[in-house]
């Protein structure tokens, strides 16, 4: 069997479970509706809370779906079109990646405010704008435009990963929906992106091969943000943080981020919280890079199918999310029976994620077999399909709403130090050191997440029962 051929087998074996969990799941989640009547979801005043939660769904998932779907398009070709098409060094092409990661850092913080302050649906849309300007600055192989185009995109992965997150959690919270209805709408959330993105790793695949050019897959992005904004415009309400909507002098929010500064450091949870994210995160953003080099390293193929390995990619990461929800539910039902709190469950399973994310990354240091490294990737995506939905718990749980998105935000700031500093090793040349640098982190932080969030999380769920926020 040739590479390619073995990379269109993997796909299609990798398709076809995941065909068999959705349905799986599905008929789980049937099963466990059924046993639920009318009468029982009346009396518990669910009813009402169902048909929040079934309306804000549709909402979201359409507006994540899109954006998603934008942002993936890119994925594949962000590496070839600098490296291959355009003909940029590979010192050149980490100082572009290191542009938009600056850039991360920098917004984060005033990104997590503004949305906060001036609105989460306000700052969505001024996400489909900037992200646009991105795409379309990296159509021009002119290095200062590519830079600016680098400098916006940094900008929109700050709001993509802070505004829209806190925009459902206070949008979950206004409507009365449950948190265990919360949980399910971010596990389909990250099941729906691992399927976006696997389609959009074939339409990619598709469009380059079509148009000869990696610039086309950025084109197709740029349209589908401008649906983006049409639909968030049309269809999503208002909501704000502490103080929100109203007319405030301090543009930069000096005081309101000294107040979150304050927060994080006076609590244990949060800090490990944040670091969580930095060290997982942060090993996800150096794969997106090295990910390419590290397979054509032993590759007998000319040019590698990144389309179809970027879609194997992505269906691993549904799995991963369907195997979270699988857990959840089963975790739901018995903490009805005395077993452990959702934030308990949630700790545990962000421990656990770290930890296998660690023997991934450690295992394709490893190998030096191509395909042993593939598998070794794929099954970092699948844990990257479960982090997401546990993280996204995880932080509207121990987060207040007023502070969320500044606090989300914020954690970004020691994420993006992380990878730029890293990128600047030179990564390619480096890339052992830093996959095995990644796997240390991740080690460290699920030994961490263990001894801090799940040894407490029975306090802080007791001090939940008694009305009062960890963070009070």
């Amino acid at each position: 069997m040739s590479v390619r051929d073995f990379y269109e087998l993997q796909l299609i074996i990798l398709a076809i479970v995941c065909c068999i969990g959705l349905f799986v799941d599905r008929q789980l989640s049937r099963a466990s509706k059924s046993k639920e009547t009318a009468d029982d979801r009346l009396e518990n005043g669910r009813q009402g809370g169902a048909a929040a939660a079934a309306a804000l769904s549709r909402k979201y998932l359409l507006v994540y779906a899109i954006v998603m779907g934008a942002d993936w398009l890119q994925g594949p070709y962000v590496y070839s079109l600098y490296r291959e098409q355009y003909g940029f060094p590979e010192r050149m092409v980490a100082v572009f990646f290191v542009t938009g990661f600056l850039s991360a850092g920098l917004a984060a913080p005033l990104v997590g405010v503004w949305a906060d302050q001036h609105g989460r649906r306000r700052l969505c849309l001024a996400f489909c704008i900037t992200y646009i300007l991105a795409c379309a600055c990296i159509t021009i192989p002119y290095t200062p435009i590519l830079l600016l185009g680098r400098l916006m995109g940094g900008i929109s992965t700050s709001i993509l990963f802070s505004a829209f997150e806190s925009w459902l959690i206070s949008a979950s919270t206004s409507a009365g929906v449950a948190s265990s209805d919360l949980s399910t709408i971010m596990g389909r959330a990250t099941l729906l992106n691992g399927l976006v993105a696997t389609g959009a790793g074939v339409v990619s695949n598709q469009l380059v091969g079509f148009t000869s050019s990696f610039v086309s897959p950025f084109i197709a992005s740029a349209a589908l943000l401008a649906l983006a904004w049409v639909v968030i415009r049309g269809t999503w309400t208002e909501n704000y943080g502490s103080g929100g909507g109203q007319a405030d002098s301090d543009v930069f929010q000096v005081k309101r981020l000294g107040q979150a500064w304050s927060i994080v450091r006076r609590d244990p949870l949060l800090l490990v919280l944040g670091l969580t994210q930095t060290c997982f995160e942060g090993s996800m953003y150096l794969f997106v890079f090295l990910w390419v080099p590290a397979l054509q390293e032993h590759t007998m193929l000319a040019s590698l199918p990144l389309g179809y390995i970027f879609s194997s990619f992505m269906i691993s990461m549904m799995l991963g999310s369907l195997c979270y929800t699988g857990v959840t539910s089963i975790a739901t039902r018995k903490a009805s029976r005395g077993g452990d709190s959702s934030l308990t469950v949630h700790a545990k399973l962000s421990s656990l994620v770290c930890a296998v994310s660690a023997m991934a990354l450690a295992a394709s240091v490893a190998f030096r077999d191509e395909r042993k490294r593939f598998f070794a990737f794929c099954l970092f995506e699948a844990c990257v399909g479960i982090y997401y939905p546990v993280q996204g718990m995880l932080r509207g749980t121990l987060i207040s709403n007023e502070h969320r998105a500044t606090l989300s935000a914020l954690f970004r700031i020691p994420l993006n130090v992380f990878v730029v500093v890293a990128l600047m090793t030179g990564v390619s040349s480096a890339r052992y050191a830093v996959l095995t640098a990644s796997a240390l982190v991740l080690s460290f932080s699920a030994i961490m997440t263990g001894l801090v969030i799940v040894r407490r999380s029975e306090e802080v769920a007791q001090a939940q029962n008694g009305n009062s926020h960890p963070l009070q």
